[in-house]
């Protein structure tokens, strides 16, 4: 299997080096029949930005690496152009993950703009179309993540990333967020007058994805949407009955379109108001179990409160690197899935290493009925797995 996803990749890499224009087309016509379903008997192995923590974070080569490594769903941060064109991006600056700086022609574009009641300066996406910024280069977040890939991969657009999903082997699902709704809504304006979310979710309708959670439709083309905006998520359950997921800051973050506090959201009435709009909470791990000296405290009620009202939680963002684990984990990417999996019960996670968390979850599947009570069966089960990477 990987042999397979490699050719594709390497002409990938090629033809994203050369070009301006990304290698990926629009999404296929043609039907791709008879594919593997998606599961929904453990928690969701979502793509945070792809598969990351290998690959630039929001391109081609992450988005295909993750669905190779076994996601359930890629994940992605969608902002608007000066055009109106929608694409995927996480910061609404451009300096962090692109060779923006090495563009003498864009030299004049820096700006200062209020985002979230702070002032930021940078080039920021807003001041630039489509065709301008499908000439720059994506590159790394973290200098100690692999650095082989930079300037491999352009920007893409929110069609783009669709069709990497639909036109994978299997049904893989998307989780799009609507990003930075206020300062999207206040820089970008539409000739037709319509808004960032009408064309977020006109885009999404225009490909196929519709349907209540759980429903026909959904299980063809599974999507969840998020945003951290509450105001966004009650406005598009207007046009759309595709299953939304709200997202949590940390508890010093109010929510950026309604100044409410952590607590506010938190609650349960809030959580009892929202329901009625999502199908589930992403908050950022750290306030569901909260951290002190880089140990985990008690947990708190999060969960088990979001439960209570029907609602799936899908925390954020798990990553493999010492900097990132908790001591508590001893450095151990699979204890930490296992802690938040089997201990705190949450029903999804945004993680930057898709096959670590894919591995982890077949290695602890349920063995068949021979195999149960038979420690040699899950020996064999995990030297078959290794085997087949040294077979690739």
């Amino acid at each position: 299997m990987r042999l397979l996803w490699f050719v594709p990749f390497l002409l990938l890499l090629f033809i994203e080096g050369s070009v301006g224009r990304p290698f990926y087309p629009l999404p296929s016509k043609n039907e791709v029949k008879h594919r593997k379903s998606l599961q929904t008997f453990r928690p969701y192995n979502i793509a945070h930005r792809g598969s990351n923590g290998e690959l630039p974070e929001e391109t081609t080569g992450a988005y295909m690496r993750a669905i190779e490594e076994g996601a359930d769903f890629i994940e992605t941060d969608i902002l608007a152009t000066k055009d109106g064109s929608l694409i995927c991006f996480h910061d609404v600056t451009l300096d962090e993950t692109t060779d923006i700086a090495k563009h003498k022609e864009f030299a004049n574009r820096i700006r200062t703009y209020e985002v979230q009641g702070d002032n930021v300066t940078g080039w920021f996406i807003v001041d630039f179309t489509l065709a301008e910024l499908k000439t720059l280069r994506v590159k790394q977040r973290y200098k100690f993540r692999d650095q082989k890939y930079n300037g491999k991969f352009s920007i893409i657009t929110l069609e783009e990333f669709i069709s990497i999903a639909l036109d994978a082997d299997r049904i893989v699902g998307i989780y799009p967020e609507i990003k930075n709704p206020v300062f999207i809504n206040q820089r970008v304006k539409w000739a037709d007058g319509k808004k960032f979310e009408d064309k977020f979710v006109e885009t999404l309708l225009k490909y196929g994805y519709k349907g209540a959670y759980m429903s026909k439709e959904w299980q063809k083309q599974p999507v969840f949407i998020q945003s951290f905006a509450p105001t966004s998520l009650v406005y598009i359950s207007n046009f759309t009955d595709s299953p939304k997921i709200f997202l949590i800051d940390d508890v010093t973050m109010p929510t950026q379109d309604t100044n409410q506090s952590y607590w506010d959201i938190t609650s349960d009435k809030y959580l009892e108001f929202i329901k009625d709009y999502v199908v589930g909470i992403g908050p950022w791990k750290d306030t569901i179990v909260p951290v002190e000296n880089n140990y985990l405290g008690p947990p708190t009620d999060l969960v088990a409160k979001a439960h209570a009202h029907d609602l799936q939680v899908h925390p954020y963002t798990y990553r493999n690197e010492q900097t990132f684990l908790h001591l508590d984990f001893h450095q151990d990417p699979y204890v930490e899935y296992s802690y938040w999996i089997n201990k705190i019960g949450v029903d999804g996670l945004f993680t930057d290493f898709t096959g670590s968390l894919h591995n982890y979850q077949e290695w602890t599947a349920p063995s068949s009925k021979e195999d149960d009570g038979d420690a040699s069966g899950l020996l064999h089960k995990i030297a078959s797995m290794i085997s087949s990477f040294k077979n690739d």
